[in-house]
Order: C-alpha cells, then sequence, then structure tokens
C-alpha cells in the first residue's frame, strides 16, 4: 500500500524508508532559510537531519522562506506533507531512500511582514541561503551590482524589500532597534568567497539608503565562506513515480541525489551554530582553496560537458559521460588547462579528486540532466569556466579548450543542435545571447561584446583567435569532429 507522506502516516514509510530518530514536533527553529529547493534539502537539511538523529541540535530547525512566485508553490507541496522530504540517495550500486524532518516552517512569497517579523526573532541565530549564482546581482568580475533595477528599487524603498538581501536587511534592522544581537549570514551557492559575496551584497544594499546601518552591519553581523556539493537533480514526474513504484511511498516533492555530499566552512557563528562537525562538516580556517578546487573542477566540468551533449542531443549527464570523445575531451581540458592553475588543497591530490567527479559524473542512478546543467550560462560561465581563462592567460599560458568550451556555450545559444533539434533555452539572458550567438557565426566577436559575463577575458588577443577560429570549426565540421580535432592537438589556428 502506497503511505501518503505526512506526520500522521510517517511511520507506515518504515517498510521501505529510514525514519527521523527524533519528534519532528519536539523542534524548535534555529534557522531561516532563502532557497527551498532541491539542493538545500539534499545537502543542508541533510546534515541537519543526521545531527538531530544523535540527539543534538533540536533547537536549530529550519523555517524555509520564500520569494519568488516558484517558492509558493513548493511551499504548498510541502506544507501538505507537514513539510517531510523524502531523499533518494543513489549510488552505482545502491540506493537508499530516507524521510528528513528537520524544516518545521515555510514562510510563503506574499508573507514579508510574517518573515521579517521571523527574521527579528532572538531564537533565529542564522540566515542561509541557496538561491542561485544569478541571485547575488554581481557582474563579471564578483562585484556587486548596486545599479541593477530590483536592488536599486529597494535601495529607495528599504521598508518594503522585495530582494532576499532587502529582507534580511528589514530583519536586521528590527534586531537592532529591539537590541536583539544579530544572526549570522551564511551563503550555501556556489560562488568563490561566497561570504564576501554576500556580505558585499548586503551591506552594499544597505548604502545606498543608511550609511550608517550599512556601516553597524559591517561590524556586527558575520558572513562565514562555505564550499558545497552535492549533485542533485531537478525533480519532475519521473522521480515521483519512481519513489512511488520502488518505496511506496507518494511524495509531492520528492529529491533523488548521489550519496556523496561535502560542506567545508569557516567557523564564523558569533551567535552560535549547531555541531555540524559531529555529521561530517569541515570547519576550516580557509575555504579559499576547497571552493575553488570545487568549482573549477566539478563546476567547471558540468560546464563543459553540457554544451557538446546538447549538440549532441545526449540528454542525461551519465551519457555524456560515456560518450568517448565528450569524455575525453573533459579529461584533456581539466588535466591540461583547469588542473594545473587550481592551487593546493589541504589533504587532497587534484588527480585524484578529478577521478572521484568522473565516477560521480557517470552514476547512471542519478538522472542528471544535460538541460540543467547548460541552463543559467549566462551567471555561470563567468564563475565556472572564464576564471579559469583569465588566470591561465594572465600566467602567458594558452587557452585552446577553455576557449572551445566557450565557443559550445555560443554555438548552443544558436538554437538548434547538429541535428537541426530546437533548443530550449533557460537562463535570464536567453533573448540577448541568441539573437548575438547567430550573429556571430559570421563575426565571432558579436557573442564576446557582454562584459557583464566576458570582462576582461574577451580584451584578449589570444582569446578572441582560439574562440573565433573554434566557433568556426563548430559550425563547418559539427560538434564530433570539432571535438576530435581538439583531442589530436590540431583546433590550433
Amino acid at each position: 500500500m502506497t503511505v501518503k507522506l505526512s506526520l500522521a502516516s510517517l511511520k507506515d514509510a518504515a517498510a521501505t524508508a529510514a525514519l527521523p530518530a527524533y519528534d519532528p514536533k519536539s523542534l524548535t527553529p534555529g534557522i531561516v532559510h532563502f532557497g527551498v529547493g532541491n539542493f538545500h534539502r539534499a545537502h543542508q537539511a541533510v546534515y541537519l537531519d543526521d545531527l538531530f538523529n544523535i540527539g543534538s541540535g533540536h533547537d536549530w530547525a529550519i523555517v524555509g522562506a520564500g520569494v519568488l512566485p516558484s517558492d509558493a508553490v513548493m511551499r504548498e507541496k510541502l506544507k501538505a506533507q507537514d513539510y517531510l522530504t523524502t531523499v533518494v540517495e543513489q549510488d552505482n550500486n545502491k540506493t537508499a531512500a530516507r524521510v528528513t524532518a528537520p524544516m518545521i516552517d515555510v514562510i510563503a512569497p506574499d508573507e514579508k511582514a510574517a518573515l521579517v517579523e521571523k527574521l527579528a526573532d532572538p531564537a533565529i541565530r542564522i540566515v542561509s541561503m541557496t538561491i542561485t549564482e544569478g541571485g547575488y546581482f554581481i557582474d563579471a568580475s564578483g562585484q556587486f551590482n548596486p545599479a541593477h533595477p530590483a536592488i536599486a528599487e529597494d535601495g529607495r524603498n528599504p521598508q518594503s524589500p522585495k530582494t532576499v538581501f532587502g529582507l534580511i536587511l528589514a530583519g536586521l534592522r528590527l534586531r537592532k532597534e529591539r537590541g536583539i544581537p544579530p544572526f549570522t549570514i551564511m551563503s550555501c551557492d556556489n560562488i568563490p568567497g561566497n561570504g564576501e559575496v554576500t556580505e558585499n551584497a548586503v551591506v552594499g544594499l544597505a548604502r545606498l539608503s543608511d550609511a550608517d546601518f550599512a556601516r553597524w552591519v559591517h561590524e556586527n553581523v558575520a558572513f562565514p565562506n562555505s564550499m558545497v556539493d552535492r549533485i542533485t537533480p531537478a525533480t519532475s514526474q519521473r522521480e515521483i513515480d519512481i519513489l512511488r513504484e520502488d518505496f511506496d511511498i507518494d511524495d509531492n516533492w520528492p529529491v533523488f541525489c548521489e550519496e556523496f555530499k561535502q560542506w567545508v566552512m569557516e567557523d564564523k557563528f558569533p551567535a552560535g551554530r549547531p555541531r555540524l562537525e559531529e555529521v561530517g562538516v569541515q570547519f576550516v580556517p580557509d575555504v579559499a582553496p576547497y571552493e575553488l578546487m570545487k568549482i573549477r573542477i566539478l563546476n567547471g566540468g558540468h560546464a563543459a560537458i553540457a554544451y557538446p551533449a546538447a549538440l549532441l542531443d545526449i540528454h542525461f549527464v551519465h551519457e555524456a559521460m560515456e560518450h568517448p570523445l565528450i569524455r575525453a575531451f573533459l579529461a584533456k581540458l581539466e588535466k591540461e588547462e583547469i588542473i594545473p592553475i587550481v592551487p593546493p588543497v589541504p589533504g587532497t591530490a587534484l588527480n585524484d579528486y578529478f577521478a572521484l567527479i568522473e565516477r560521480r559524473f557517470l552514476n547512471p542512478k542519478i538522472g542528471d540532466t544535460i538541460p540543467r546543467l547548460a541552463q543559467d550560462g549566462s551567471n555561470r560561465q563567468p564563475k565556472f569556466i572564464l576564471p579559469s581563462t583569465r588566470d591561465r592567460l594572465a600566467k602567458g599560458l594558452d587557452i585552446v579548450g577553455l576557449s572551445l568550451v566557450s565557443a559550445l556555450w555560443c554555438r548552443y545559444f544558436a538554437g538548434t543542435s547538429d541535428s537541426g533539434k530546437e533548443i530550449v533555452f533557460n537562463d535570464a539572458s536567453a533573448d540577448k545571447l541568441h539573437e548575438a550567438a547567430l550573429k556571430a557565426k559570421d563575426n565571432p566577436e558579436a557573442f564576446l561584446v557582454f562584459d557583464e559575463i566576458f570582462g576582461e577575458v574577451s580584451k584578449s588577443e589570444l582569446f578572441r583567435k582560439r574562440f573565433a577560429h573554434a566557433l568556426a570549426t563548430l559550425w563547418k565540421e559539427g560538434t564530433a569532429k570539432t571535438l576530435e580535432l581538439y583531442l589530436a592537438g590540431d583546433l590550433v589556428k
């Protein structure tokens, strides 16, 4: 019999899934989290569930917070099952389901007054976020952009905030007025120096309306850096059906993910924190080496395989890695151009780390998709690919493979695969990128005009030359032949 997930039916799910070893009703909130998506529920929420399961930290439950219309949909799906989530962890040799319960509420996007009041609650000591790379209002150089329309509007109307950062500031302001110590603000997004980036956004927005308050935030609020890692695909009807058929659990929005997970953080939590080191979180003095390794090698690897796979009509990530040309392309790119400029990481051999990444990408059970990897390239390319290009250029090194990645992205935005199949874009800048990509077929530099994406890289004569040749080859020879030329060392003009 299929179990419809809820607190009332929780014990009935024990036949096929591991259940919380604690009473979810006994939890009290300590964290407000913006962005209750799949990654959060497979990562931060799972670590907290692990902690609660050993009897620790029960005053650190999560209250979710929504800002976007899509957050309202998620809230309704989770509320209907008492904020429980079924997490299905999949490795090559096993699949296991667990029901997690660290979330006790989600505040809807239209309940901003209630959210600000919750942020001012003395029990809330951490505000965390997974709002994607594009949610931080930063340009190609990684700097906060105070002129962004959404930020400018919050700057003019701090009492009626609409952005995550505006809402956070409203909560901090209320705490300051009430004499309540500020909470710690913790980013869980894939951005180098995500703590500093978050601080720049929060303080930068505050500065637009109140310089004294901005100074108080800078002096009193902690923004720890962190590195997060767990491959977590989007949920589709496929995952809902698998859970129902294989585990007899009916979950409105389950999460499927790989077994591997990692979280590395700075220990900067003046308002206190859960003892996450007891469940595998690494607290280190400097996160930078770990996050740079992960962003360049893993996220950069995802970005590298996304576009050749899309152009070859490949849907799943593991299928892309099973394609001999794509897998060899990734290996050559990583070993010759990316890994050599990644600084040393304590206790980690970078080639071994890449071997682990290959195995993770090859996991067929995850069902991770190429469309997921290909989405939001206008925000991901400047963070995952172009920094490696920039660093190699600064050292006087060649960038044949990295330029090919950029050319593949451009060719993808022309809108059709090599077979003529239409490509469906998922990018806030899709219209202008599509128009530029079509022009770039005859004039490659038409795609390099976006300073917010390419920055200083587009001013490099070598990059422009390598990009133009790679793009022309893609149009003339097709993706597979271009990859063959690159692997043979013949993609150089």
